[in-house]
């Protein structure tokens, strides 16, 4: 017994495409979330789905901005609540010496106060490197990276001075400090800067 499929065309489907897109999500009371400018991106009405290229996102806490995040496409799904960025992710925090978390892939769910950022991670500011290939930078500003995690220290000039490897590390972006921990609990290590 032989089947096929007919080829069927969805005759409702419309891509529309936007150029110079400047879009704001607010929550339920009225605070904004977070601000998306696009240069070229196109709206699916079937699935109710963004695909934006180039964009840039401003996630906003009150009136500021928290961080700032660039990629090179990115989709926006589930009523606004879903925006997934791929292809050199580069978020920026607002430190006055200047922190970036850079990754292949950022995944943020808009009810869950975490972010997901997988595929050759690295955090940087001007003392620190770490490398790992997923993390999760959490709403206590506590960014999680997992095994395994290469730790580089930078010396005056810029150079690496000397490096660790760990499980998993955690750095606070408040106390600009990391800790390393191990399953097995027997390790763990402190640096403040």
């Amino acid at each position: 017994m032989i089947g096929c499929a007919p080829n069927v065309i969805d005759e409702n489907k419309v891509i529309q495409k936007i150029e110079s897109l400047d879009m704001t999500i607010f929550s339920e009371s009225g605070d904004k979330i977070y601000s998306i400018t696009s240069p070229n991106s196109s709206y699916d009405n079937i699935e109710l789905k963004f695909e934006l290229k180039n964009p840039i996102i401003n996630i906003l806490k009150g009136k500021e901005t928290k961080y700032i995040i660039s990629s090179e496409e990115s989709t926006l799904s589930e009523n606004n609540k879903l925006l997934k960025l791929k292809g050199n992710v580069k978020l920026r925090t607002f430190k006055k010496n200047g922190e970036f978390l850079y990754a292949n892939n950022f995944i943020w769910n808009i009810e869950n106060p975490n972010y997901l950022l997988e595929g050759n991670i690295r955090f940087e500011n001007q003392n620190i490197i770490l490398n790992a290939e997923k993390a999760i930078l959490g709403a206590d500003n506590i960014i999680e990276f997992f095994n395994p995690v290469k730790y580089i220290i930078k010396s005056e000039n810029n150079e690496n001075k000397y490096e660790i490897n760990s499980e998993n590390a955690y750095y606070n972006l408040i106390t600009e400090s990391v800790s390393f921990k191990a399953k097995d609990k027997r390790v763990k290590s402190i640096i403040y800067f």
